[in-house]
């Protein structure tokens, strides 16, 4: 018997499928429940060789990325969006074990979870130090790594770009802490952030525009609640204080390293540190933010190192 579908039918037909298709996106969210009981948030989309992406802020989340750049990145890489604990939507630690192994021990506990043998890394600003980190202890894990505007070394990035930055744009309203080398990089970091959020130009350490800062402020206004724990906690641990800039010679896997001639926040000069043995290194005209700054030139970088290095997918 012939089916007539009509005009009603069609739109029901359609509204099905869209309604499939939205529980579809919506089931690639999940928790992975560690083994200290810390709830982590992961969104997985795209397809293609898995990759993990270690965000930086401390505490900035995966949305940003997946929000600016993913679908650029989802036809290349089966993107992993993952909140770090005490982030965004993953929930806090009871002992506040922010450390470097328990990171870690998290990026392995979601990969098992997932069944995935090996994948890909991507990392921005601060999720540089937690790259290396993981590439030091669980080399077998990770097939290549791309570095976009990292830092691996806290006292390169802040002692010599954020802090000298940050005091050009305090001008004559400099606390004398901040200059006092006697007293810690962190002391005088915070000391000279009321000053700057008082002028209105932190921003500048880190965006190319006051847009560009409004773009990702408006992000948060997406969820109800956001979990800031792990930013009020990450700077005090000593594990990431440690230069790792020191171990890239050690490295085996293929690395871009992708970096910002105008990024106060990690450094003009911070790629001369990198002794990757295997690396694609890529400099744009550009700060801190190039998803928002030049997209087009951070996906020519990726696919230029996707070409470079094939084996690995």
């Amino acid at each position: 018997m012939k089916t007539i579908i009509n005009g009603e039918m069609k739109k029901c037909i359609l509204l099905f499928c869209l309604f499939f298709a939205v529980i579809n996106v919506q089931s690639q969210e999940k928790i992975v429940l560690t083994s200290d009981n810390v709830e982590l948030y992961i969104n997985v989309r795209g397809k293609g060789p898995a990759c993990l992406y270690i965000h930086g802020g401390p505490g900035s989340g995966g949305y940003w990325l997946e929000k600016f750049m993913g679908d650029s990145l989802e036809k290349h890489f089966q993107m992993i969006y993952l909140d770090q604990r005490g982030v965004g939507r993953s929930s806090s630690p009871v002992d506040k074990n922010y450390s470097m192994d328990r990171i870690i021990k998290d990026f392995e506990e979601v990969r098992e979870s997932m069944g995935i043998k090996q994948w890909l890394t991507l990392g921005h600003s601060v999720g540089g130090i937690l790259q290396m980190g993981y590439a030091t202890n669980n080399p077998k894990a990770i097939s290549g790594m791309i570095f976009i505007n990292c830092t691996l070394s806290y006292e390169d990035s802040f002692g010599k770009s954020w802090l000298p930055k940050a005091i050009e744009l305090a001008s004559d309203e400099v606390p004398a802490i901040c200059l006092d080398t006697s007293v810690s990089l962190h002391e005088r970091m915070l000391a000279i952030m009321p000053i700057l959020q008082k002028k209105g130009v932190m921003w500048k350490l880190f965006f190319a525009s006051e847009e560009d800062k409004d773009k990702i402020n408006e992000t948060y206004s997406n969820f109800d609640s956001w979990n800031s724990d792990y930013s009020e906690n990450a700077m005090e641990v000593s594990d990431y204080w440690k230069d790792f800039s020191l171990l890239t010679s050690k490295i085996e896997q293929p690395v871009l390293f992708y970096y910002g001639t105008n990024d106060w926040a990690i450094g003009p000069e911070h790629y001369k540190r990198m002794a990757f043995p295997n690396i694609l290194l890529w400099g744009s005209d550009l700060g801190h933010m190039p998803f928002l700054e030049n997209k087009d030139d951070l996906m020519k970088a990726i696919r230029a190192f996707k070409n470079r290095y094939r084996s690995i997918y």
